[in-house]
Protein backbone atom coordinates (compact mmCIF):
# COMPACT_ATOMS: atom_id res chain seq x y z
CA UNK A 1 0.00 0.00 0.00
CA UNK A 2 1.01 3.68 -0.59
CA UNK A 3 0.76 6.48 2.11
CA UNK A 4 -1.02 9.37 1.10
CA UNK A 5 1.11 12.23 1.17
CA UNK A 6 -0.38 15.40 2.98
CA UNK A 7 1.58 19.00 2.43
CA UNK A 8 2.90 20.67 4.88
CA UNK A 9 0.53 23.30 6.65
CA UNK A 10 1.46 26.99 5.46
CA UNK A 11 0.80 29.28 7.83
CA UNK A 12 -0.67 32.67 6.25
CA UNK A 13 -0.25 35.67 7.85
CA UNK A 14 -2.48 38.33 7.48
CA UNK A 15 -1.26 41.60 4.76
CA UNK A 16 -0.84 44.72 6.85
CA UNK A 17 -3.29 47.05 6.13
CA UNK A 18 -3.07 49.23 3.07
CA UNK A 19 -2.67 53.46 3.63
CA UNK A 20 -4.91 55.06 1.75
CA UNK A 21 -4.16 56.43 -1.64
CA UNK A 22 -2.31 59.71 -2.17
CA UNK A 23 -5.05 62.26 -3.52
CA UNK A 24 -7.75 60.41 -3.68
CA UNK A 25 -10.49 62.35 -6.04
CA UNK A 26 -10.41 65.95 -4.80
CA UNK A 27 -7.33 67.28 -6.36
CA UNK A 28 -6.18 70.91 -7.59
CA UNK A 29 -4.80 69.81 -10.52
CA UNK A 30 -8.18 68.91 -12.26
CA UNK A 31 -8.84 72.61 -13.05
CA UNK A 32 -5.43 72.50 -14.72
CA UNK A 33 -6.71 69.45 -17.39
CA UNK A 34 -9.85 71.47 -17.53
CA UNK A 35 -7.97 74.61 -18.82
CA UNK A 36 -6.18 72.47 -21.04
CA UNK A 37 -9.19 70.77 -22.43
CA UNK A 38 -11.04 74.13 -22.96
CA UNK A 39 -8.44 75.69 -24.90
CA UNK A 40 -8.00 72.20 -27.28
CA UNK A 41 -11.56 72.32 -27.58
CA UNK A 42 -11.48 75.57 -28.79
CA UNK A 43 -8.82 74.68 -31.40
CA UNK A 44 -10.59 71.89 -32.51
CA UNK A 45 -13.57 73.75 -33.37
CA UNK A 46 -11.95 76.75 -35.07
CA UNK A 47 -9.95 74.01 -37.44
CA UNK A 48 -13.12 72.10 -38.28
CA UNK A 49 -14.83 75.21 -39.17
CA UNK A 50 -11.78 76.05 -41.25
CA UNK A 51 -11.21 72.11 -42.52
CA UNK A 52 -15.15 72.49 -43.62
CA UNK A 53 -15.15 75.69 -45.30
CA UNK A 54 -12.13 73.92 -47.55
CA UNK A 55 -14.60 70.96 -48.29
CA UNK A 56 -17.66 72.33 -49.75
CA UNK A 57 -16.70 74.50 -53.28
CA UNK A 58 -19.09 76.25 -54.66
CA UNK A 59 -19.01 76.38 -58.37
CA UNK A 60 -20.72 78.83 -61.31
CA UNK A 61 -21.09 78.24 -64.83
CA UNK A 62 -21.88 80.85 -66.83
CA UNK A 63 -24.58 80.03 -69.63
CA UNK A 64 -24.97 83.02 -72.10
CA UNK A 65 -28.23 84.87 -71.79
CA UNK A 66 -29.40 83.03 -68.15
CA UNK A 67 -28.21 82.94 -64.75
CA UNK A 68 -24.88 81.04 -63.86
CA UNK A 69 -25.56 77.17 -63.16
CA UNK A 70 -24.39 76.70 -59.51
CA UNK A 71 -23.17 73.53 -57.82
CA UNK A 72 -21.17 72.73 -55.04
CA UNK A 73 -18.32 70.46 -54.78
CA UNK A 74 -17.67 68.77 -51.86
CA UNK A 75 -14.21 67.33 -50.96
CA UNK A 76 -14.46 64.62 -48.95
CA UNK A 77 -11.28 64.45 -46.99
CA UNK A 78 -11.64 68.12 -45.26
CA UNK A 79 -15.65 67.14 -44.67
CA UNK A 80 -14.20 64.31 -42.56
CA UNK A 81 -11.19 65.84 -40.96
CA UNK A 82 -14.12 68.56 -40.06
CA UNK A 83 -16.04 65.43 -38.59
CA UNK A 84 -13.20 64.12 -36.50
CA UNK A 85 -12.14 67.42 -35.02
CA UNK A 86 -15.60 67.81 -33.94
CA UNK A 87 -16.14 64.18 -32.48
CA UNK A 88 -12.59 64.71 -30.61
CA UNK A 89 -13.68 67.86 -29.66
CA UNK A 90 -16.85 66.85 -27.94
CA UNK A 91 -15.17 63.82 -26.48
CA UNK A 92 -12.98 66.43 -24.90
CA UNK A 93 -15.76 68.69 -23.84
CA UNK A 94 -17.32 65.70 -21.56
CA UNK A 95 -14.12 64.94 -19.97
CA UNK A 96 -13.88 68.22 -19.28
CA UNK A 97 -17.47 68.44 -17.77
CA UNK A 98 -16.21 65.12 -15.69
CA UNK A 99 -13.17 66.72 -14.46
CA UNK A 100 -15.28 69.94 -13.17
CA UNK A 101 -18.01 67.49 -11.09
CA UNK A 102 -14.42 66.04 -9.77
CA UNK A 103 -12.84 68.90 -8.85
CA UNK A 104 -16.04 70.01 -7.38
CA UNK A 105 -18.28 67.39 -6.01
CA UNK A 106 -15.84 65.43 -4.09
CA UNK A 107 -14.27 66.37 -0.36
CA UNK A 108 -11.13 65.62 1.49
CA UNK A 109 -11.56 62.71 3.61
CA UNK A 110 -11.10 64.53 6.65
CA UNK A 111 -14.96 66.54 5.99
CA UNK A 112 -16.39 63.25 4.89
CA UNK A 113 -15.38 61.13 8.16
CA UNK A 114 -16.84 63.83 10.14
CA UNK A 115 -20.20 63.14 8.47
CA UNK A 116 -20.30 59.60 10.03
Amino acid sequence: MTEAVTEPETVVDEPDEVPPAGGGLHQPKRWLVVAGEVVAIVLLVIAAVWCWNRGVVPLEYPVEGREPLTSTRLHGNWLGTAAGALTLAVVLALDAVRQVLLALRTRPQKAAGSDM
